[in-house]
């Protein structure tokens, strides 16, 4: 702020709070000078939801005690570190191997967000089945039917055969087998089945994954798939 900033804030705070007034004028020279060598930094107010005087009548609101430059520099420093701390550094837009340029670009977007003459850019969301997905999203993915392209889910194949089972069993119509837990091996819902060898001292042995699932899950599995059209049925006549 500048020295007239400066006044015209004391002049605020005053009627606000008389006990601020100084009726002497060396008194009131030297407080201008006072308050303007400690908030000279501190903008009277920002684009983005920094105002100096709203600092100032909520101090005068709650506290009892006598504001002082420190009650309003406080403040400006937290509001500060909350959007440097929302503030995620975007790309900038100069030639990387130019790192003078680089470095003065990414100071001054932060020296700009600091200084709320910017809003924080933040990182965007991992899109998540659980929050609300992007329409644009819904309709890209309706169109290529995956986010995994058939070519690279064909080279994925041979390094994932479990998943290449399952994905080949669902697509021609078969139930899906680690969509129940397996009796034989303990394993859960969407893992796959390991092998599993009893020992002489009848401890299991041997947990490599297996390629495809063992029968009794298979079953299991059918058996699933066969009981829900009979629900549904017994559902749309009660």
């Amino acid at each position: 702020m500048e020295r007239r900033e400066i006044a015209a804030l004391l002049a605020y705070i005053g009627r606000l709070d008389p006990r601020t007034i100084r009726t002497d004028q060396g008194e009131a020279r030297d407080q201008l000078a006072q308050w303007h060598e400690l908030l000279g930094d501190v903008p009277m107010a920002t684009p983005h939801g920094w105002d100096v005087r709203v600092a100032a009548r909520k101090h005068i609101r709650t506290s009892p005690y006598q504001i002082l430059p420190a009650d309003l520099a406080r403040p400006w420093e937290s509001y500060r570190r909350d959007r440097l701390a929302r503030h995620c550094d975007p790309t900038p837009s100069v030639d990387p191997d130019d790192q003078a340029a680089w470095t003065a670009e990414l100071g001054g977007t932060r020296l700009a967000v600091s200084a709320g003459t910017a809003q924080p850019a933040q990182a965007r969301a991992i899109t998540s089945g659980r929050g609300r997905v992007d329409p644009k999203l819904e309709a890209r993915l309706r169109e290529i039917g995956s986010c995994i392209p058939p070519a690279a889910r064909a080279a994925l194949a041979p390094y994932r055969p479990a998943r290449a089972a399952r994905e080949a069993a669902v697509a021609q119509g078969l139930p899906d087998a680690l969509s129940v837990r397996c009796e034989w091996c303990l394993a859960q819902p969407g893992e796959p089945c390991r092998r599993r060898r009893v020992g002489p001292d009848g401890g299991a042995r041997g947990t490599a994954a297996r390629a495809t699932p063992h029968p009794g899950r298979l079953d299991l599995a059918a058996a699933q798939q066969a009981q829900r059209p009979e629900q549904a049925q017994q559902s749309a006549f009660a």
